[in-house]
């Protein structure tokens, strides 16, 4: 057990092997702990805040086959970066740069062809776009590298009508869609505008969707692979788009070469918000940990209490038609899952396939970030247990701090 508890400023350079765990949160440390014992299980980190104070900074395990996990480890966090992007939104909407309530075509005029005029921001956040569609969308088994191509494509697209009944998750293409209406709005690369909304405020660099390369030795290595039950990608994604029940996922979720993508160097050049996101737990933890405390954090306000009420408010509720279950979307997150009885409210975040996430407990104060390289159960499209079972563990203790 870990028994450090000096609260630090995220600017200093700490050695590479010192953590952080507040008395408080040992329980937690623990059973992380117990989740990384052989190379097998690979390796991951766990952050916390609570009331905008760090409680904890862990990590374990390996980072690849002859490395250990160390401090200043990223990982592919793959719909985890979701929230992120979501929350750029947030703070450009706070001060009029974007409208939740306005047509995406008022930033990116070609959006409205084949029907989409009257599609708003708020829609493409709450997945209700109709544009969930990544399978087949550009040409190529690399096609979707191609960042001018794919929003090309998304804005000549015609939307599912569906959209109209209910929400469709944008397992792949949400990202481009916000990126781009990011980039319209304010009239700069979307990875620039990461860095001056959320990467500078926050005192952390660590929010990357197109990596440096001077930072590339940090990423861990991905395994095993993300193919449903193991089966071969192209064989499921083919079978899984003729089953009703599964056509959705496979449409949202399954591009040609996918499996193999995920491992190539080149995702790091490219733009793709909805998946390629590289991240540490303690960044993440830190951006949720400032919406947890009201919005401020070390005496700077992140963002106004109204529009992280407006963040929280739930806006549509439903069967989603691509995941199959019913959902409670945000804008631009939903309510964390637990694997308990527990439900919590007042709650707000994204998980990733492979198991990684972070959330925002507005109740408690707290915010709770995992990365791994570990992927888990690769045919769950919001992550698996891992997160679920220290969710309502973290969730306890912050209730007795």
């Amino acid at each position: 057990m870990l028994t450090e508890v000096r609260l630090d400023d995220e600017a200093e350079q700490r050695p590479p092997t010192e953590m952080h765990v507040d008395p408080r949160f040992l329980p937690l440390a623990d059973r992380f702990f117990a989740m990384y014992r052989q190379p097998q299980d690979g390796g991951g980190a766990l952050s916390a805040y609570l009331h905008g104070e760090k409680v904890l900074d862990v990590w374990a395990g390996w980072s690849g086959p002859d490395r250990r996990w160390n401090r200043d480890t990223m990982s592919l966090s793959f719909s985890t970066g979701k929230g992120v992007a979501s929350t750029v939104v947030h703070r450009l909407a706070e001060r009029g740069i974007i409208d939740y309530f306005a047509p995406v075509a008022q930033y990116w005029p070609e959006f409205a062809a084949a029907g989409k005029e009257s599609i708003t921001v708020a829609d493409v956040l709450t997945h209700r776009a109709g544009l969930h569609r990544v399978r087949g969308l550009v040409p190529g088994r690399d096609g979707i590298l191609d960042y001018d191509a794919t929003v090309a494509a998304l804005a000549a697209a015609r939307p599912d009508r569906r959209r109209l009944q209910g929400t469709g998750y944008h397992a792949v293409t949400y990202g481009w869609l916000v990126a781009e209406i990011v980039r319209r709005a304010t009239g700069l690369p979307f990875e620039e505008v990461v860095r001056r909304e959320i990467s500078e405020p926050l005192g952390n660099p660590d929010f990357w969707y197109r990596v440096p390369t001077s930072e590339r030795p940090r990423i861990a290595k991905l395994f095993p692979r993300i193919n449903p039950a193991g089966l071969h990608w192209e064989l499921s994604a083919s079978v899984l788009s003729k089953v009703a029940p599964m056509r959705g996922l496979a449409e949202a979720a399954m591009p040609d070469g996918f499996d193999d993508l995920v491992r190539n160097p080149a995702v790091h050049d490219s733009v793709m918000p909805g998946w390629n996101g590289v991240f540490t737990a303690r960044a993440l933890a830190r951006m949720y940990g400032a919406i947890a405390a009201g919005g401020t954090i070390d005496g700077r306000c992140f963002l106004k209490p109204e529009t992280i009420a407006a963040m929280d408010e739930v806006r549509v509720r439903g069967r989603d038609y691509v995941l199959g279950v019913p959902m409670a979307w945000r804008l631009g997150y939903h309510q964390p899952l637990f694997a308990s009885l527990e439900r919590p409210r007042g709650a707000l975040g994204h998980y990733g396939v492979g198991g990684s996430g972070a959330f925002a407990d507005l109740e408690n104060g707290l915010s709770l970030a995992f990365t791994t390289n570990r992927l888990g159960a690769g045919a769950m499209p919001l992550g698996d247990l891992r997160l679920a079972r220290l969710g309502p563990l973290a969730r306890e203790l912050a209730r007795r701090a």
